[in-house]
């Protein structure tokens, strides 16, 4: 069974999630953002992984840590349940478009983490959370699940729907990279047989 639970305490957040990489997309989110719960059962559904997130955070000062805080947790968990990366597809890619909006999310799951991100937006806020955040999300999610991840919005207006496509196409394309390729036989996807922290 590919699951994890990840539990992270700090002055500033206290966070517990749970995932299943086999899972059907079921969700339970509560991180107090109204937004990024809504960001993440997005995420949940359409990379079909099994999340459950309780977040507490220091919401009076402002999302910051809880938004990024929360993907470091998701993304450890990640990293726990795939454990040594073996037999795993290892890649992932996928156009993403939303109304006016084309968003090109691509993934190595290589353990050398890395984030380029080719996302504007023209506003400073969706509703109460600041659109500078989603970056710190991102970033934090690649830095901890151990993935090379790339997201440029080619085209788009809206700045809800390209967020949307940022965390829909990030969850189609870690859907696609965490899959079991049967073909490997258990195999790491990899020319060294190994992507572990050590190597």
């Amino acid at each position: 069974m590919r699951t994890a639970i990840v539990e992270r305490k700090t002055r500033e957040t206290e966070i517990l999630a749970s995932v299943d990489l086999d899972g059907t997309g079921t969700h339970d989110i509560d991180t107090g953002i109204g937004f990024l719960d809504h960001m993440l059962e997005s995420f949940s559904r359409h990379s079909l992984i099994d999340l459950k997130v309780r977040a507490q955070g220091d919401l009076h000062v402002d999302f910051h840590h809880t938004t990024e805080d929360t993907a470091i947790v998701i993304g450890a968990a990640i990293k726990k349940a795939l454990g040594d990366f073996s037999g795993i597809r290892r890649f992932g890619d996928i156009l993403m478009p939303m109304d006016e909006t084309l968003t090109r999310v691509a993934i190595d799951i290589s353990n050398r983490p890395y984030l380029i991100w080719k996302v504007v937006f023209n506003r400073p806020k969706i509703g109460e959370m600041d659109t500078e955040l989603f970056r710190e999300w991102f970033q934090a999610l690649a830095q901890n699940a151990g993935i090379c991840l790339h997201i440029e919005n080619l085209y788009g207006e809206n700045s809800h729907h390209i967020v949307e496509t940022c965390f829909k196409g990030t969850a189609r394309a870690l859907r696609e990279a965490i899959s079991v390729d049967e073909r490997l036989e258990g195999a790491v996807p990899s020319t060294k047989d190994t992507l572990s922290d050590d190597k």
